[in-house]
């Protein structure tokens, strides 16, 4: 075989990798496919393919850099020519001269490759319901008096509030909060065919409620207020003082059930979730009063209003989209 000795001189830049010329014997040029992904070398402008522990420096890169897919850590399928005769500056990788190339899928580079990949959006929801017990209680009554006159209604219904104060003083125990929620006077009016209204009388609404720490107290005070006086009770409600920690175990529960659909989604569809794009809390539901009704006046050897205090349900609802890779076999 002859020895065939010639000198070259690389006039231009390529693929944006400095090149210098070399005296060579016998340049063996040999089509080769590889796979790997795109990495910049450490000089401007160049560019390699990483395949396990071997690198491939490309020597014309400048006629694929316009592409999209032509990126640092996509991962691509080249083939081309290994140039044991050409060096580079710094000798990063062999130099390889591509003839054709694509790109492949990101996560791996077997032998059943998904060709290209597309990305669309879900939305998900999760729904978490969160138990706790319950700390305090809010009870609102009212006092309603009527007379002829609206002194006469205001006259009784002052005298009525002021005993079933006392009584939810007494009733309630210390460290109660008590105040009056609110106060109305309203004419009470006939009506008769052809004729205009007329005011027959008066009834006065006052209205307390009462917030409470000692839960076992509640049936009580619901008897002690009847008897002094209070013939309405608009109604009774059981919450939490600090409701922070189970609203947000709620929310917490919500958004990694939401997490866990897109993520089933995506798997069903042959690809993975690439990034959330949204996330909307839609609410936390709050306790609601559990009764509500007119009480009659009760003796004083009625048997005690039986109160039983369950759990709370907490709710939170999370909606969430989800942004998911799809692969394109």
């Amino acid at each position: 075989m002859k020895k065939i000795i010639m000198i070259r001189k690389l006039l231009s830049i390529l693929g944006g990798v400095a090149l210098v010329a070399l005296l060579t014997t016998q340049v063996f040029a040999k089509e080769m496919a590889v796979r790997g992904r795109l990495q910049k070398t450490v000089e401007a402008g160049g560019w390699l393919i990483v395949s396990n522990n071997q690198k491939y420096l490309i020597l014309n890169a400048q006629r694929f850099q316009n592409e999209k897919w032509f990126a640092e850590g996509n991962e691509v399928e080249a083939v081309g020519e290994a140039k044991s005769g050409v060096v580079t500056i710094y000798m990063e990788g062999t130099p390889f001269e591509v003839r054709t190339m694509r790109p492949l899928a990101a996560g791996g580079s077997g032998e059943n490759q998904i060709e290209s990949r597309g990305t669309t959006k879900v939305t998900v929801s999760g729904d978490s319901i969160v138990q706790a017990q319950p700390d305090t209680a809010i009870i609102t009554v009212s006092v309603v008096t009527q007379g002829q006159r609206a002194l006469d209604a205001q006259r009784e219904n002052a005298n009525k509030t002021d005993a079933v104060v006392q009584a939810l003083k007494n009733a309630a125990g210390p460290g109660a909060e008590i105040k009056t929620s609110g106060y109305s006077l309203q004419p009470q009016r006939a009506y008769k065919e052809g004729q205009p209204p007329t005011i027959t009388g008066y009834e006065a609404r006052n209205s307390i409620m009462v917030t409470l720490s000692d839960l076992t107290r509640v049936g009580s005070v619901i008897d002690a207020t009847s008897q002094a006086g209070a013939n309405d009770v608009g109604g009774i409600s059981f919450t939490l003082r600090k409701d922070r920690p189970a609203r947000d175990q709620a929310l917490a529960e919500a958004t990694r059930e939401a997490v866990s659909k897109a993520q089933v989604i995506a798997t069903a569809l042959g690809g993975r979730v690439v990034r959330i794009v949204e996330v909307q809390e839609e609410g936390i539901t709050r306790p609601v009063p559990i009764y509500q009704g007119t009480m009659q006046m009760m003796k004083t050897n009625a048997a005690p209003t039986p109160v039983e205090v369950g759990m709370l349900d907490i709710t939170s609802r999370v909606q969430l989209i989800a942004e998911v890779e799809v692969g394109v076999r």
